[in-house]
Order: C-alpha cells, then sequence, then structure tokens
C-alpha cells in the first residue's frame, strides 16, 4: 500500500508561483507512474499532466502546458507540480495520483490510478 499526501497549496496571485508536493509512504513509488489532477467546485475532477516511472516521458492537459512542470525526487519519494503563471481559473483542489506497473508511457485517465491524495487548495485571485 501507498499513501499519498500532498502539500503546498495555498492563495497566490494571478501571475504568480506555486509548487506542489506530493509525498509518498508505505513503500517507494519509484517504479509508479504518476500524475496530477484537479477538481474545480461544481466540475468534474481534470487531468493536469502525468509523468512515466522512468521520467522520461511527460504529459499536460493543454490548459496547463508551457506553464507547469512535474518532477520526481526518488530519493525522497516524492513528486511535484510546478505551477508558473497561475490563473484564476487554476483554481481547485489538486489531488496526486500513482499506479503500480512501471508503463513506459504516461497515465492521463483517473482511472489508470490505484492510490490518491487527499488534495490541496489552490486558489488564484485575479
Amino acid at each position: 500500500q501507498v499513501q499519498l499526501v500532498e502539500s503546498g497549496g495555498g492563495l497566490v496571485q494571478a501571475g504568480g508561483s506555486l509548487r506542489l508536493s506530493c509525498a509518498a509512504s508505505g513503500r517507494s513509488f519509484s517504479t509508479f507512474n504518476k500524475g496530477w489532477f484537479r477538481q474545480a467546485p461544481g466540475k468534474e475532477r481534470e487531468f493536469v499532466g502525468a509523468i512515466s516511472w522512468t521520467g522520461g516521458a511527460t504529459h499536460y492537459a493543454d490548459s496547463v502546458k508551457g506553464r507547469c512542470t512535474i518532477s520526481r525526487d526518488n530519493a525522497k519519494n516524492t513528486m511535484y507540480l510546478q505551477m508558473n503563471n497561475l490563473k484564476p481559473e487554476d483554481t481547485a483542489v489538486y489531488y496526486c495520483a500513482a499506479v503500480r506497473g512501471g508503463y513506459s508511457t504516461t497515465k492521463i485517465h483517473d482511472y489508470d490510478y490505484e492510490y490518491w491524495g487527499q488534495g490541496t487548495q489552490v486558489t488564484v485571485s485575479s
């Protein structure tokens, strides 16, 4: 079993930056594929970005492409989401997710993932 805990959310002005962290415990998730999703009030959960288990492949939603970067630190058993030039429409609860299997490609659907964090709130003011 893997437990995921997000942190780093908060209130930021439009144009600002945040770095979200997703710390895993229970076992190493270095060989897991990982992803970030978000859910705004009244909306369905949506894909933000994903990284393959090697870190060699990443994929981002069009809405965040060029503004977000996913990285991971296997030694710290942690994944990150760096978000720059934030917009009010980025306001949402952000969730990290992980799945075993060591897939060479990224996973972009929430049903692909086994483990989820509890979420961290990101609020961008205009």
